[in-house]
């Protein structure tokens, strides 16, 4: 091989690498300042070793009372709002290697879909996540919280369907990897979203949906001390 062609190759790496359907690369530079205050308050106040790290996005920013919902367990905040899937992997030796969780759960995903990713996609950067997770720690446990039916995002719902199965289908195979079906229970009796289960805007849950995923998440939780 000459050495033009070898550095056209080089050259043309990262653009073969990255299938994306709304920008080449995915800017992951707007979220630098909150990844650097995680660092800073793990920093004052370092977090519990062995413990139980929820990641992803607003939904999980916003379950400010994860703690008291799982007092048994020690657990670590690490939601970004507004985040995709790929922002999680992107700052994983940031926000995920340093604390050695004994167990992740994630919420990501409608995000992704809102902004033009296919429901393969999806599915491909959440294997991508699993991937730089374990490539750490090969047995951490990891679960995907369903991506929820939100009223605000309603017309979605297809592609969130269609991502949900194939994350569902390939957790099915995988050794560790659990699927969480939140979606269908926050469906109303007519199949659309229930508008019970969110705040004022449609797309944030109030209380009561939090609740909710407590209640499923919960058995998965409780599993992992058997």
């Amino acid at each position: 091989m000459n050495r033009w062609m070898l550095l056209t190759m080089l050259w043309l790496l990262p653009v073969l690498g990255v299938a994306r359907n709304h920008n080449a690369e995915n800017d992951h530079a707007q979220w630098r300042g909150e990844i650097a205050a995680f660092e800073a308050a793990d920093r004052a106040q370092p977090p519990p070793p062995g413990a139980v790290l929820f990641i992803g996005s607003s939904s999980i920013r916003l379950w400010t009372t994860l703690a008291g919902d799982f007092p048994e367990l020690r657990t670590i905040n690490r939601g970004f709002g507004g985040s995709e899937i790929d922002d999680a992997t992107h700052f994983a030796d940031r926000i995920v290697v340093p604390y050695r969780p004994r167990a992740i759960v994630m919420y990501a995903g409608d995000n992704d879909i809102a902004d033009g990713d296919s429901p393969q996609h999806v599915l491909e950067d959440f294997q991508a996540f699993v991937r730089t997770a374990r490539a750490v720690d090969p047995d951490v446990p990891i679960a995907f919280l369903a991506i929820k039916p939100s009223v605000a995002r309603q017309s979605l719902l297809p592609q969130i369907r269609a991502a949900n199965s194939e994350i569902r289908a390939w957790a099915a195979r995988q050794k560790g990897v659990s699927y969480l079906d939140v979606f269908t229970p926050m469906l109303g009796r007519d199949g659309q979203p229930d508008p019970k289960w969110f705040r004022e805007d449609g797309l944030h849950m109030n209380r009561r949906g939090y609740a909710l995923w407590v209640g499923i998440a919960k058995p998965w939780l409780d599993a992992l001390k058997k």
